[in-house]
């Protein structure tokens, strides 16, 4: 299938591919494929995140649900999809935000890879689905496979975590507050962008962490 992970995560990760619950995912993921199913992203795509953003270039962690189910959406970042698909309405009101608060609009088209190649990781917590339905591969591996991921990085300090919604926020429990900055905020989808995500300031936020640090902020 063509499955491949960026050597660092590869080694840091090294011990998870033992693990029963990973042997039993990589079957089901595999079945899945294999099936005649239509299943996101393809199947090269799946570690896209990480092969962009290697572990000891990781800046900043942005943290979705799963990918995409729709065709021509997902390709392995979180949020993120290549033109000329349309930008789904959560990625509209993500550059709403970087607008109001940088002073500037961001790219037009959703392709949020030069995002992942200044250090930004873009972390579904689950890492495929089947066409059309949402959620059709949770409660599968990947929660726990995606939570060793970000052990990985908690292992390195002043990471930027951003945080959207009380799917996202579960994950801080794995991140020490006080050698890291924790951005929480509402989710940038339509049903909750306006209960807190407008206005959240998360990408100076970032930026002035990241130089407070030692390092050079990202272009959003």
């Amino acid at each position: 299938m063509n499955v491949k992970i960026e050597q660092s995560w590869k080694e840091a990760l090294s011990a998870e591919f033992d693990k029963e619950y990973f042997i039993k995912l990589t079957d089901f993921v595999r079945g899945e494929y294999l099936s005649g199913k239509t299943v996101y992203p393809a199947p090269q795509n799946i570690f896209n995140a990480f092969n962009l953003c290697p572990l000891n270039q990781v800046k900043v962690v942005i943290i979705g649900q799963d990918p995409y189910h729709e065709p021509g959406q997902a390709h392995g970042l979180c949020f993120s999809v290549l033109p000329p698909t349309p930008n789904p309405p959560s990625l509209q009101n993500i550059y709403k935000e970087i607008e109001s608060d940088l002073g500037r609009k961001s790219v037009t088209n959703g392709d949020l890879t030069y995002w992942a190649n200044q250090g930004v990781l873009l972390l579904n917590s689950t890492l495929t689905v089947q066409a059309h339905l949402a959620a059709s591969h949770s409660g599968r591996g990947w929660e726990q496979f995606t939570d060793a991921v970000i052990r990985a990085v908690s292992a390195r300090d002043n990471i930027v975590y951003m945080l959207w919604g009380s799917f996202a926020q579960k994950k801080a429990a794995i991140v020490n507050p006080e050698k890291n900055l924790i951005l929480k905020s509402a989710h940038p989808s339509p049903l909750s962008a306006y209960r807190g995500f407008f206005g959240n300031k998360h990408f100076s936020s970032a930026n002035d962490y990241l130089i407070k640090c030692g390092k050079t902020p990202i272009d959003w």
